[in-house]
Parts: structure tokens; sequence; C-alpha cells
């Protein structure tokens, strides 16, 4: 079995564990903030641009709420993709419930099909979605394959600086160094068995998710790699992942937006 379907196997254990109240605000939040589950730094780059009957997708979607909510831009059609099933199935029926045209396909990104290549004028990736791909290089290919020409990319991740840290809860966690740098920069499989938090509010034996830490220029690189130039890079000193929000505003790189430019 690949790391990618033993991935799908524990996300979709995860979202049938999930935490009852995961995902109930979805559809009022979205009917009544603008572009709410959306960072404002990635905000204030997605308004610079005209997506007025624009065609838009977001790769590693989860629960939808974040395509869901861009489609306030105007955009005339949003696709999403992820791996798990029964998360594909909640992110359609909150489209239902919002009447957006906005649909959500159950799908190994790697393996998205070529009725969607030059499909879309905007592709966005959210936090926590570049560590389950073990090569960056095939992933933005896919990216590239799917924009159309002049297309964009937005990313607004966890930066790879804090691949380096230990959160609470972690063995090698220390509370009187949260700044320790205890892990390499460079340190590639990550293998686990604890469930998915965030979504559980609970720790549990789960099926095993196995991720992967990519530096600066593996991802940059990736990028440039195919076909797209690199447009903005901006770093912010607090965090989006849930992890590391004690050292927000401590002088540590801990999120960053990305934007690229389909050019060939």
């Amino acid at each position: 079995m690949s790391y990618i379907e033993k991935n799908k196997e524990a996300w979709e254990e995860a979202f049938d564990n999930r935490d009852p109240s995961w995902g109930i605000d979805i559809v009022q939040r979205i009917k009544t903030e603008r572009f709410p589950f959306l960072e404002k730094p990635m905000i204030s780059s997605i308004e610079k641009l005209d997506l007025k009957g624009k065609t838009i997708g977001q790769f590693c979607c989860n629960n939808g709420r974040e395509l869901l909510s861009l489609m306030q831009s105007g955009a005339k059609e949003g696709i999403g993709f992820d791996i798990a099933e029964n998360q594909i199935a909640f992110a359609n029926q909150t489209a239902a419930s919002l009447n957006s045209n906005c649909r959500f396909i159950a799908q190994n990104i790697l393996e998205i099909g070529t009725e969607f290549y030059n499909r879309f004028d905007l592709i966005i990736i959210t936090i926590g979605a570049l560590c389950w791909f073990k090569d960056l290089s095939v992933f933005f290919e896919k990216v590239s394959s799917c924009l159309k020409k002049d297309g964009v990319l937005l990313i607004n991740e966890q930066h790879p600086l804090t691949n380096m840290l230990s959160a609470p809860g972690e063995d090698n966690f220390n509370e009187s160094c949260p700044t320790a740098c205890v892990n390499s920069y460079f340190e590639k499989e990550w293998i686990e068995n604890g469930g998915m938090y965030y979504m559980t509010n609970k720790n549990y034996d789960s099926k095993t998710f196995i991720n992967y830490t990519h530096s600066l220029s593996e991802i940059m690189s990736g990028i440039c790699g195919n076909g797209m130039v690199i447009t903005e890079f901006r770093e912010f000193d607090y965090d989006i992942s849930g992890m590391f929000s004690s050292l927000d505003h401590k002088a540590f790189p801990l999120s960053y937006v990305l934007k690229a430019e389909k050019v060939r």
C-alpha cells in the first residue's frame, strides 16, 4: 500500500471520529462574514486578483470551507480535490446548503485527470497540505498542468523553519526553551499513529499518517521548475498551525504567503 493510500485511510478514520462541533459553523459564517476561514494575508493577496467569472480550485481542500469562502469573490466555478471520500461528501453537502457553484472531488491529487488541465485561473494551497506529498516537484507539476497560462497559485502555509521546533505535547519539547531547534531542517519522513487532534479534539491510536517536511528550496524549486514564476513571498511572525502560538510575534518566522504565476 502506498503512503497516499495509508493517509487516505487515516484521514477518513479521523473524519469519522471528528468532534461533533467540527465544521458546524461553515454555512453560517460564510453567510455572515467576508472570506471566513482564510488568513488576512491570504485575503489581501486574493483581493488584488479579479476573480469574477473565473474558475478557482483548491488542492487538499479538506472539508471545503476555504474554497466555499472564496466563492464570495464572484468566481464562476469552484472545484476542490481531497483524498478523503467522507470529507468530500461533507463538502458537497455544505455546497448544496449554500447553493454554491462549487463541487468537490475525491481524488489523489497526483492522479488528477487531463480533463482538468488548463482549467483554473487560481489554485490555492492552505495550511497543512504540502506535507502530505513526498516529492513536491511531482505535486507542482500537477498544479502547473491544471492552471491556465497566466493562472495564479497562492500558498498560505506553515513556515518550513518550524519543522526544526518541537510543539507542546511532543516528547522533545522543552517548555523552558520553546525556540530550541531539536529537529533537522532537512529531516524528511514522519510516521505518526496518534490521530488528528485538530479534527477530533482527542488523542487516539489511529491508522498511520505519513507526512514529509520540505525546505524552502524544495518548495520554490518545485514551483519554478514547473513553468511558474514566484511573484510574491511574504513571511510572518505568527502561527497558523495551532502548534506554535506561544511564539507569536517573537521574531521567529512561523507562516508565509507565496504567489506564483504560470508563464508556460
